[in-house]
């Protein structure tokens, strides 16, 4: 089963979480972000060479392709939100920051729910319910630091899950087109290589020791091996369970967060949790349900230009 990949996507980013929590100690984000880039493209070049080699072609070809215009879209706004989180994972707690980053599906429904309404199409009551509920879950889950020294790191953390929603949404629509992954995240490694070091010029580099290093090796194959498992998850899985799945990087998190760095749960946390989780969970059905309906209602004009062949519903799979 395809969609099983988002489990592994989800201890793989929960450990590139703890590794960027210890390295934004020692060096800038811009800094992690480009090593992050630096050895994602090491990694999915040795990986597209090996694969290359196996199909008598050259890697020249392997990289080659006719959707670059995509393969940017997916790029930019994969950046942006990773830049963005890896400040967030700074100054939060790491369940905090994983659970406001899972939270994308609510930013995904309400897109469609925009549409649906510039469509002059009645939104669905749970979707409304689920989008209301999955944002007042937000504010719960911040409340015991939302008016302290976190409370710009919420900001910029909930601003990257709206680039995290539009990223997901691209990688979909590079699966569909029969885009490898590896291809897919090349390029995105070779994007974050290029935006990281263009900022650590500007805002500065640090000297490496040994443990920096290695937390930012970590950093790097953990991200790589992460957005490998996320794409082909999301490229060849059901969207409905892949993205459910994907929840489970907040138990994941929480753990680290324990016996690591020694963060404990208020009361309004997990709550806060529960309901992000579940209102999301909602949201992904119902966006999958309004999808299905644009398909089969092709005078629905101004939606579905915007989202046909984007998201499809798990029992297509």
């Amino acid at each position: 089963m395809q969609s099983i990949w988002m489990v592994v996507a989800a201890l793989l980013f929960s450990l590139m979480g703890v590794a960027v929590k210890l390295a934004s100690v020692q060096y800038n984000t811009w800094e992690i972000v480009a090593y992050r880039g630096l050895v994602g493209m090491a990694v999915m070049a040795a990986l597209i060479g090996v694969r290359a080699q196996r199909g008598g072609a050259s890697v020249v070809q392997a990289l080659s392709t006719r959707h670059l215009k995509m393969h940017l879209r997916r790029s930019v706004s994969g950046t942006v939100s990773l830049t963005l989180w890896f400040l967030a994972i700074a100054g939060l707690p790491l369940a905090t920051a994983m659970t406001i980053n899972a939270s994308s599906p609510l930013f995904i429904g309400a897109w469609v729910a925009w549409c649906a309404l510039r469509g002059g199409k009645r939104i669905d009551r749970a979707m409304t319910v689920a989008l209301i509920a999955g944002f007042l879950g937000v504010l719960v889950l911040l409340q015991p630091t939302f008016n302290a020294d976190q409370w710009s790191y919420a900001v910029i953390g909930t601003t990257s899950t709206v680039f995290t929603a539009i990223a997901y949404l691209s990688v979909k629509a590079l699966g569909q087109v029969g885009e490898p992954d590896t291809r897919i995240v090349f390029y995105f490694s070779s994007f974050n290589a290029l935006v990281g070091i263009a900022g650590a010029v500007v805002f500065g580099m640090h000297a490496h020791d040994t443990r920096g290093l290695a937390l930012l090796a970590a950093v790097g194959l953990c991200g790589a091996l992460a957005q490998l498992a996320i794409t082909r998850a999301f490229g060849a899985g059901g969207t409905l369970l892949t993205a459910n799945l994907g929840y489970s990087g907040i138990v994941f998190s929480t753990a680290w967060g324990y016996f690591i760095f020694g963060d404990t749960l208020h009361l309004s946390n997990g709550v806060g949790m529960a309901i992000i989780v579940a209102s999301s969970v909602v949201a992904t059905l119902m966006t999958a349900r309004a999808l299905k309906r644009v398909a089969a209602e092709p005078d629905e004009a101004v939606v579905a230009p915007l989202t046909s062949g984007v998201l499809e519903d798990a029992s297509a799979r």
